[in-house]
């Protein structure tokens, strides 16, 4: 499918996409230099992959964040 439509992406790897950015940190820094650090860096990554996910733009969602408090996603409904 990814052949012939350019918005699906090439693996359905969700999980190994959203870890990537955290090991190559890891690996230009070679280490993690505290603990919360490690924490703050996958807070901030996790709030940043969810928005994206429900289709908010990253730099929009920031903003938010800074001027009038988080964006939360819409409360899932079960039927």
């Amino acid at each position: 499918r990814f052949t012939v439509d350019l918005a699906v992406p090439f693996t359905n790897n969700q999980a190994e996409r959203d870890l990537r950015p955290v090991k190559l940190q890891q690996k230009i820094s070679a280490t993690w230099r505290t603990l919360q650090g490690l924490a703050d860096f996958a807070t901030l990554r996790s709030y940043l992959s969810t928005a994206t996910k429900h289709g908010k733009d990253a730099l929009d969602v920031l903003e938010q964040l800074f001027t009038t408090g988080p964006w939360l996603p819409e409360p899932a409904i079960s039927s």
